[in-house]
């Protein structure tokens, strides 16, 4: 089976590949991509692969784009940490859309899909029977507030009050622009799935960071980026080294 990945994050589409082989150990990946111009070129000089995996949000624009400018003559598995391109993705050759972090086992669904359809007809589907479902990730609620304990009393906290969440010593904590630090019952995982992607960035493994909390952007050693808060830190916060380009993605919206 050949295969096709376009993906404009290193680390991502290695890792992507990875759990691409793992399903199919057999599987050839016939190129990795960065860019949707690197992409319609390809299409345009290579017969079509059996599948390929679209990344949607490129350096250069959305991989939608490439439908526009090159025929893809295979079904598509799309990729993205942002749920808002889904409906899109389902009117082209798409058989699964998968969010990041991608799941090893939603991965291996995926391309478990990819064998049926194959299997029952060689045309890309038409996933309507997927169409609520995509409906419910565009609708999807992010949490407005959060409970915390402080002492015997209970307080609500709105996400407009907060400046970062984040971890010491096994347990978790927000920060407040006041400067007020609560524990919390949530792991940083579980409150990153919660909050609204637009609003907040997972910038390193122990700091969550609200956009409107930043004061200052600094370059800092082997590319990567010290930030600072509007109200200091425990820790210095700098961003993990895989996680710059998708920061700058999100400081621009």
């Amino acid at each position: 089976m050949k295969v096709l990945i376009i993906e404009d994050e290193v680390l991502a589409a290695d890792r992507l590949r990875g759990m691409v082989q793992k399903v199919m150990p057999d599987v050839e990946v016939l190129d990795m991509l960065d860019s949707i111009s690197s992409a319609v070129r390809w299409f345009g000089e290579h017969k079509s692969p059996d599948l390929a995996f679209f990344d949607i949000q490129l350096a250069d624009g959305l991989s939608f784009e490439i439908f526009e400018q090159t025929h893809v003559g295979c079904p598509v598995i799309f990729t993205t940490a942002f749920d808002e391109y889904a409906l899109k993705a389902f009117k082209v050759n798409s058989i699964d859309y998968l969010l990041k972090p991608i799941d090893q086992e939603e991965l291996e669904a995926a391309i478990q899909k990819y064998h049926r359809i194959r299997t029952q007809n060689d045309m890309p589907p038409q996933p309507i029977q997927n169409i609520d479902h995509v409906l419910k990730l565009l609708t999807k609620q992010y949490k407005s507030r959060f409970v915390v304990k402080v002492g015997e009393r209970i307080r609500s906290i709105p996400v407009e009050e907060m400046l970062c969440f984040y971890s010491m010593a096994k347990a978790s904590y927000i920060q407040t622009i006041d400067d007020r630090h609560y524990v919390m019952d949530h792991s940083l995982e579980q409150v990153e799935a919660l909050v609204d992607p637009a609003r907040f960035f997972r910038v390193n493994r122990k700091f969550l960071i609200a956009l409107d909390a930043i004061a200052e952007i600094i370059s800092h050693s082997n590319s990567r980026l010290k930030i600072k808060l509007n109200k200091p830190t425990e820790e210095e916060i700098v961003v993990a080294r895989e996680k710059v380009r998708g920061f700058k993605k999100w400081l621009n919206g």
